[in-house]
């Protein structure tokens, strides 16, 4: 008579297993690699004192801006890249990296993209004609996606009560913010706020045919 002999599956071999088994993937290009960027070009000032912030990767102001300098306009869009110090950094991509594949998967990386250097555009030129300090950081492309991620189910015809929720919430911290005495730019993150509104209303998010596999 043949005896059962039981299985015992240890769960440190169950876990090795399944990592074994999953592959990591490149789920958001667009979000990953301008979050690589920021990294980089942080690490590289903070170790090496290259300027490259300063000098790149940040706007002028009102009044230092040089209109009649070509490379003054590619400034106007790198400034998202560059970022003061760590705290700053993670402060932005903690929601960046928690709120780009969310957006990423339902407009598309190009549409995305898009977006993302409509606003940095905006901020630049904005804080360019309008305030005399610099700007630098993703915070206003942060206010844009945290926008643009509450009309993920706005449906034709209609306004989603989230998207109240968040654009009241939002208006009413910044307002708040604008009194007190601080080196964040409200400034950036209104605009930010306001771009997304506009590609929450204008943009139509692609359709799931266009991302199914054969």
């Amino acid at each position: 008579m043949s005896t059962a002999r039981s299985c015992y599956l240890h769960p440190c071999g169950i876990l090795l297993y399944c990592t074994l088994a999953m592959r990591i993937r490149y789920n958001a290009p667009i979000t990953l690699n301008f979050t690589l960027l920021a990294f980089i070009v942080l690490l590289s000032d903070t170790l090496f004192r290259t300027g490259f912030i300063a000098n790149l990767f940040s706007v002028p102001g009102r009044g230092v801006f040089q209109f009649s300098n070509p490379f003054h306009y590619v400034r106007l869009f790198t400034h998202v890249v560059g970022h003061v110090n760590w705290a700053h950094f993670l402060g932005n991509f903690a929601l960046l990296l928690l709120l780009g594949p969310i957006l990423e998967e339902k407009y598309g990386s190009a549409a995305l993209f898009f977006m993302m250097m409509v606003t940095a555009f905006m901020t630049g030129l904005l804080n360019v004609l309008f305030l005399p300090t610099g700007l630098l950081g993703a915070s206003g492309i942060v206010f844009m996606m945290i926008i643009l991620v509450s009309f993920t189910n706005i449906r034709q015809g209609e306004i989603p009560i989230t998207f109240l929720l968040v654009l009241t919430i939002y208006l009413a911290g910044e307002v708040i913010r604008s009194f007190q005495n601080n080196s964040i730019s409200e400034f950036a993150h209104i605009v930010g706020g306001a771009c997304g509104s506009i590609f929450g209303f204008v943009k139509p998010a692609r359709s799931k045919s266009s991302t199914s596999r054969g």
